[in-house]
């Protein structure tokens, strides 16, 4: 009877086919992570960014850094060898002898299959007398022999063979285990426990352990919790939070304290260093003994940041550490935005607690773009170009030009922008304008609605609105092409033309000034008299144009042909009233095309209902990239992207309607859903669409959103066709009773 067997690998070719498997299921998917990727596109890409943003301290870092690193030459160093060892494993399993062959007695006696019995038995005699024991031959083979020849000849072994592979009937069946049989000797045992109790018992709980500890300390976007609930905490009591108590609470996060980030580093210069660049900022609360303020890692992180805003140079030693207090800035911000929403909602739904101020909230959004810009809150946002310092900026602001936003820079016409700047030379102006040109400007379309309802339009009170905002983004470069393109506006003509226009009257003038004259007692006519026949008006018209007086001109064949059209109008609509049988047709052909329209619209609406439920699944499934365009700032230490932030509030009330939505996937264009509840009072509401960047200073938009709620349609206690009859015998009477009441009205009408 067939059993069971398990064996350890004494010749240790299985132990390779194991180690073969291992080493490609680490190394093939190794080579497709790890492989560090083109350098060359890398080069080009940053090629390309060189004319913009060729001053930008992340460009000038990233450069360094790609000459210098040779993290990527020991990544493919390391695979390479990975590579070599699979490699020689599979040349080495290709080598092996087969151990387990399927068993033919045909090729045991070198004959072909299918061979008869008189062959069969003429072999095995040739054989057998050349491999015989008593004949000098190997009695291993002649067992061989033997074997086969009873495998062909005998009816029961032939019979196992073909069911079985083997003549001798079903064999044991036998599991190889891919270790060799050393691992397993009584020699080897100490050292192999030993092996697999440090491997168990001690460097995976410690891994394990590790990675716990450090994951429960961070949230989802890697920000430690104790800073969360600091965040929370003075938000709470702060609701009202200006920029400068603000900064104090973002300098105090955990992530620049020692004890809790390892990254962050208190150096022995700091005694000297820090208090000299306070002297240099002035009053930046030093006296302040409210904790966390006053320990040391938030004075130190509080004055880098306001150095950086400052834009002060500061010495070697402890630029590495401003660069890692601004890089830490802009994600800290972001966690500070989604607290002062947390605690909102929390406001909102249960009642009797602070929520912070819309002003808290904003100017966390400001000091995002302040920090990316490397400029103080009162700066203006034409600093954020290139070779603009500030003496530079009285050319600007003059009365001659008055230009004090990137915008009214754009607007500008090429002749005063060259004039304006003439001080930066043609190069610099080139430049200049260029980097004003990858600057973003975002069209914003707004859609006010009520979804999953009968009536979109309608906003009732406590119903859910949706705005859908479309955000498009163009580059400051298409506002210069369009403004080349676009004609000259009637109050940018020559004082030369507008003086000749003054003196001279046009032909054109008074032709205009004779029909408005000739046109209005026509329209009286219209109205006071009845519909006139085409040769009446024809008559009319002749009158006038013979007691026109001289200069004005005659009544044109178009206003000719409007009257004819109108005195036929005028003769179908009487004869009409005398056929009431059309007038009837003609209510029932409106009637229908009433109907045609209304089906239209709705199979719209169900349409557009359709593309809306489709646009939102393709939303969750698809995953965007948050690679969108990079952001030129000249003082920013790494690589940022454009992202924004989009929002609704009531600027009256100080408060959020909606959530910020952190908008970043915007590359051309995006559709951006705010969901909030209506009013629960009917009445006229005047919120505003806000759009702020969360990179660039001045680029801000606000767009105001006018809600009308009504008041919400109330429920019908009892429907018709809520009224189902239990029984069938409650339906026959009902009917019967119908019955009786029509033919008792069937006699009232008789009678």
């Amino acid at each position: 009877m067939a059993g069971q067997q398990f064996q350890y690998d004494d010749s240790g070719n299985t132990f390779f086919y194991f180690l073969t498997s291992f080493v490609g299921l680490i190394v093939i998917p190794a080579t497709y992570y790890i492989w560090p990727r083109d350098q060359n596109a890398e080069q080009l890409r940053l090629k390309s960014l060189r004319r913009v943003h060729g001053r930008c301290l992340w460009y000038r870092l990233r450069l360094m850094k790609s000459q210098q690193s040779i993290v990527p030459t020991l990544k493919k160093a390391a695979l390479l060898f990975g590579w070599a060892v699979f490699l020689l494993l599979a040349y080495k399993v290709s080598k092996l002898d087969r151990e387990y062959q399927e068993y033919n007695p045909y090729e045991v006696l070198n004959l072909e299959a299918g061979a008869s019995v008189a062959e069969i038995k003429k072999q095995y005699r040739v054989l057998s007398l050349k491999h015989h024991p008593d004949k000098g031959g190997d009695e291993a083979t002649f067992m061989k022999l033997a074997k086969a020849y009873s495998a062909l000849t005998n009816e029961e072994s032939r019979k196992n063979w073909e069911m079985y592979g083997n003549p001798d009937g079903p064999r044991v069946t036998s599991f190889g285990i891919a270790l060799p049989a050393w691992i397993v000797d009584q020699k080897n045992s100490m050292l192999v426990l030993l092996v697999y109790g440090l491997a168990f018992m001690v460097i995976l709980p410690v891994v394990v352990g590790t990675w716990w500890y450090r994951s429960i300390r961070y949230s989802g976007d890697q920000i430690l919790i104790n800073t969360t609930q600091l965040f929370m905490h003075f938000m709470y009591k702060t609701p009202t939070m200006n920029m400068k108590r603000l900064v104090m609470v973002l300098t105090a996060a955990f992530e620049f304290d020692p004890r809790s980030n390892k990254e962050a580093i208190i150096r022995p210069t700091d005694n000297i260093e820090v208090p000299q660049l306070i002297r240099e900022l002035g009053n930046i609360n030093v006296k302040k003994k409210e904790p966390p303020f006053c320990y040391p890692y938030s004075l130190k992180a509080r004055v880098l940041l306001l150095a950086q805003l400052a834009r002060m140079d500061v010495s070697e030693n402890i630029e590495e550490d401003q660069r890692f207090v601004v890089k830490k800035c802009p994600a800290l911000l972001q966690e500070m935005i989604n607290v002062g929403c947390q605690l909102t909602m929390m406001a909102t739904s249960r009642g009797g607690l602070r929520a912070p101020r819309l002003t808290s909230i904003e100017n966390c959004m400001k000091l995002s773009q302040m920090v990316v810009q490397g400029l103080q809150e009162a700066k203006s946002p034409l600093l954020q170009l290139p070779h603009f310092e500030e003496e530079h900026l009285r050319y600007c602001i003059s009365k001659k030009y008055k230009v004090r936003t990137l915008q009214d820079l754009v607007s500008l016409k090429d002749s005063d922008r060259r004039n304006m700047l003439r001080f930066l030379g043609e190069e610099k102006y080139d430049e200049v304008i260029g980097v004003l040109g990858s600057f973003p400007y975002i069209n914003m379309e707004t859609k006010l609605q009520v979804l999953d309802d009968e009536d979109s339009n309608n906003i009732t009170a406590g119903s859910i609105v949706t705005v859908t905002v479309i955000l498009t983004r163009k580059r400051m470069s298409e506002m210069f092409e369009k403004e080349e393109n676009a004609p000259l506006p009637a109050e940018e003509v020559n004082t030369e033309e507008q003086g000749d226009a003054k003196n001279k009257t046009k032909v054109w003038q008074n032709k205009n000034k004779g029909a408005k004259k000739a046109a209005k007692p026509k329209k009286k006519k219209l109205t006071k008299k009845k519909p006139v026949t085409q040769q009446q008006a024809k008559g009319d018209k002749a009158k006038q144009a013979n007691g026109n007086v001289a200069g004005n001109e005659v009544v044109s064949k178009e206003e000719e042909e409007d009257l004819s059209d109108k005195g036929s109008e005028s003769d179908e609509a009487e004869g009409n009233k005398d056929s009431p049988s059309e007038r009837d047709d003609e209510s029932d052909k409106q009637s229908d095309t009433e109907g045609d329209e209304i089906a239209r619209d709705d199979e719209e609406e169900w349409e557009a209902l359709q593309q809306s439920i489709q646009r939102r699944e393709r939303a969750l499934l698809e995953t965007k990239s948050k690679v969108t365009h990079p952001v030129y700032s000249l003082f920013f230490p790494e690589e940022k992207q454009e992202w924004w932030w989009l929002y609704i509030a009531d600027r009256k009330e100080q408060t959020l309607v909606s959530m910020p939505n952190h908008v970043c996937t915007l590359k051309d264009t995006e559709e951006v859903e705010l969901k909030f509840p209506a009013p629960s009072k009917t009445g006229n509401y005047q919120y505003s669409v806000i759009l702020r960047s969360d990179s660039f200073m001045g680029l801000d938009q606000i767009k105001p959103l006018k809600l009308e709620v009504h008041e919400a349609k109330a429920m019908m206690d009892n429907h018709p066709q809520w009224d189902i009859p239990e029984t069938e015998e409650e339906e026959d009477d009902q009917e019967d009773s119908d019955g009786i009441e029509e033919s008792e009205e069937d006699e009232e009408d008789n009678d």
